[in-house]
Parts: C-alpha cells; sequence; structure tokens
C-alpha cells in the first residue's frame, strides 16, 4: 500500500468538528501544516488560549481519527494556543467613562493606580527536582557533548538524572548515547522516556528517522517541545538537563519563559568569536530572570598524545575572564582531545566509558560545581498545572 499523503489526512479531519460543533477544524483553518514520516503523522490544533483545558477533547478526537487511517502507526497531535484562532472573543461591552466630579467637589480619593503586572506561574513537571538549561549562543562549540557528559557527571556523583534534547532541528542527544528504536506509551497516555546508561532521555531523534528535515513553524515546535518535557514518564529525577538548541531564538526564549528553570549552563570556546554568542545566550536568560549557574570553556586546550604538549589552538582563558567579569561562576576547563571526540561519536560517552580518565574528573569536578550553585539557590516552585 501506498504511503498515506497530507490530503488524506486533511480529508479525514475535515470530519472532526470544530468547538461548540461549529464547521471542522480544517475548514476554520485550525489545522497545522501536517508532517508525516515513518508511517507517523504529527501535526498541531490552533485554539483560543483560554479554552486550551476546555478542548482537550478535541485533540484526542483527531488523534484519534488520524491514528485509525489505514497505512498510519501512529500519530502526535498538539494544541497550540492562540488567542484568535478558532472562535472570537466574547464581546465586551467597553469599560464605563469616569464620571467627572460635581463642580465645586474633588475626588474624595484619588484613582487607584494599578501595581505591577505578576508573570504567568510556570508549570512543574511532576517528579523533577531541578531543570537546568545548557546553551549557548552558537552551533559548533560541543555543547551536546558537554550537556551529555555533565549529565552523566551529575549521575556519577549519584543523582538521578534525565536530558532533554531541545534541538528539533538537529537532534544529538540519539546517537550520543547510542539510543535507538521508538518510545511507548504508558497506561497513564504519557510515553516512556529512552534509557541507556541509566540516564533516561527524550528526544524528537527517537519519534523520525534520522536525516529526516523537519520543516515545522515555531508553534507547531514549541508545542511539541513542551509535550515532550510534560508529558513524559519522567519518575523521580534529582535533575533534568535541557540540551537547548544553539542561539536565542524562540524557542530558547520559550523554554525559559514558560519552564521553571533552575539555573543555565553557558558552554563556549576560549576565542572572542564564540565568546560574543555566549553573551548573547547570558543575555537572554538575563532578561528572563534565570540564574547562570556559571560557564564552561569547552575545548579549552589540546594536548599532543604522543608528547604530551599543550597547544592553545583557539587561545585560552576567554571562557574565564569573561564569567569574572560579569561576576558569574567558572564551572572549568574541557580540553579539546581525540578520546571525547571518538567516544561521543560512538555513543559511548567518556564519563561512563573511561570513568577513570582526565577528561571524566573535569566532567565530574563541573557536574559537583553546578549542582552547589543550584542548591545555594532557591528553586522557584511553581504550581502543577495541565498544560496541552
Amino acid at each position: 500500500m501506498s504511503d498515506v499523503t497530507k490530503e488524506q489526512v486533511l480529508a479525514v479531519l475535515a470530519k472532526v468538528r470544530g468547538p461548540d460543533l461549529e464547521g471542522d477544524i480544517v475548514s476554520r483553518g485550525m489545522v497545522s501544516d501536517v508532517f508525516i514520516s515513518d508511517k507517523k503523522v504529527y501535526f498541531s490544533i490552533t485554539v483560543p488560549a483560554d479554552r486550551a483545558t476546555e478542548l482537550e477533547p478535541l485533540r484526542m478526537a483527531a488523534e484519534r481519527t488520524v491514528a485509525a487511517m489505514q497505512g498510519v502507526n501512529g500519530a502526535l497531535v498538539t494544541l497550540t494556543a492562540d488567542r484568535r484562532a478558532g472562535t472570537a472573543p466574547a464581546k465586551t461591552a467597553p469599560p464605563p467613562k469616569p464620571q467627572e466630579p460635581a463642580a465645586g467637589h474633588a475626588h474624595p480619593h484619588p484613582p487607584a493606580t494599578p501595581g505591577p503586572r505578576q508573570p504567568a506561574p510556570k508549570a512543574g513537571v511532576p517528579g523533577v527536582g531541578a531543570i537546568i538549561a545548557v546553551a549557548s549562543g552558537k552551533g559548533g562549540v560541543g555543547k551536546s557533548t558537554t550537556a551529555v557528559n555533565l549529565a552523566l557527571g551529575f549521575q556519577a556523583n549519584g543523582l538521578k538524572v534525565g536530558i532533554l534534547d531541545a534541538d528539533i532541528y538537529g537532534p544529538s542527544i540519539p546517537r550520543l548515547l547510542n539510543i535507538s528504536g521508538k518510545p511507548q506509551q504508558l497506561e497513564d497516555r504519557k510515553i516512556a522516556p529512552m534509557e541507556n546508561y541509566g540516564l533516561k532521555a527524550m528526544s524528537i531523534g527517537f519519534l523520525v528517522e534520522e536525516g529526516t528535515a523537519m520543516i515545522w513553524r515555531g508553534p507547531m515546535i514549541q508545542s511539541a517541545l513542551l509535550q515532550m518535557l510534560r508529558e513524559v514518564g519522567w519518575g523521580e529525577l534529582d535533575i533534568l538537563v535541557i540540551d537547548m538548541p544553539p542561539g536565542t531564538g524562540d524557542v530558547q526564549l520559550t523554554l525559559a519563559q514558560q519552564v521553571p528553570l533552575a539555573g543555565a549552563v553557558i558552554v563556549s570556546t576560549p576565542q572572542d568569536l564564540a565568546l560574543i554568542d555566549a553573551r548573547k545566550a547570558i543575555a537572554m536568560f538575563g532578561k528572563v530572570e534565570i540564574p547562570i549557574l556559571g560557564i564552561i570553556e569547552n575545548m579549552s586546550y589540546f594536548l599532543a598524545p604522543d608528547t604530551g604538549t599543550r597547544y592553545d589552538i583557539f587561545g585560552h582563558g576567554g571562557a574565564k575572564s569573561e564569567a569574572e567579569r560579569i561576576g558569574v561562576p567558572f564551572l572549568g576547563e574541557i580540553p579539546l582531545t581525540m578520546d571525547i571526540r571518538e567516544r561521543s561519536d560512538a555513543g559511548t560517552p567518556v564519563v561512563v566509558s573511561d570513568p577513570d580518565s582526565a577528561s571524566a574528573a573535569v566532567y565530574r569536578e563541573i557536574a559537583s560545581k553546578a549542582w552547589a550553585e543550584i542548591k545555594g539557590k532557591p528553586l522557584r516552585n511553581a504550581p502543577a498545572i495541565v498544560f496541552e
């Protein structure tokens, strides 16, 4: 049988009634672009923000309808909140104009001045203690390799740890952890995380084939990321590490604004160009009031394997100087070694494959320093709310 097409999916979805049984979700423009990979169908439904919880049955109906199609092995459907979508907001009367006081009479009290608007609480993840972001302002600095070895460093120090791959366009956690296969669904409709080396992991790379070009738009990416975070059965974790995508775009801002992060770890290489981009990442977290747990200088220096001679290929000490300049902790220097690179490419991170090596010791020490920073900062507890 030939593969299912977007047109066939939309034709089936046209039978799903819209909110309040008015029209269908396709004709009302509520369905995003449909993405199909490995006989799995992915799309989002745009609904009014204030009706997201109420319209969960609509999402479930669309998911069941598509999953039942011949030639479809599964469907991932998310709700994207939009105040202008699906149904128009109820019309409200304009606020009454303030009455002018009668002549010769002053207002008995001055008009009240509204206080500062409080930010909406961020929804936490049940069972997860601290959530931290590992970020960089640019790609190519070894951020994902650092994130994986840092997570394994936390674990080696006695913590229960998970890692979330937030890079939709270039997921690398499946390869770095040598994990293949597809996640299974638990009884409570949550997804079971994949696992290797005792580390629980989730990535879009587990849901689509390697090399598949992801062409999702921003709202769909953000919805999928939050679903991978909050609809995964992480169990009890001391810490969840989020491997952020490079840069400072919408995805990074969404996670920083909507996830109760205990802090961020910034990865940079020593040279000035990398530090310029690292400063952008630091500035972004500063704007959303996420504390910087510290800066790591990756590829800090190269030790020749034959002679032991040290070479500062990218310069040296730039990240440490930057940390001192802005007053945040410097977590450590990670050398540029063939060992780290080869073991990462093979899916056998150095912290677990060569735990007695100097490189593994560096990651464990950095994890210890970062954990000390987390424990020294008050975690912002958020009420548990349902996110769709």
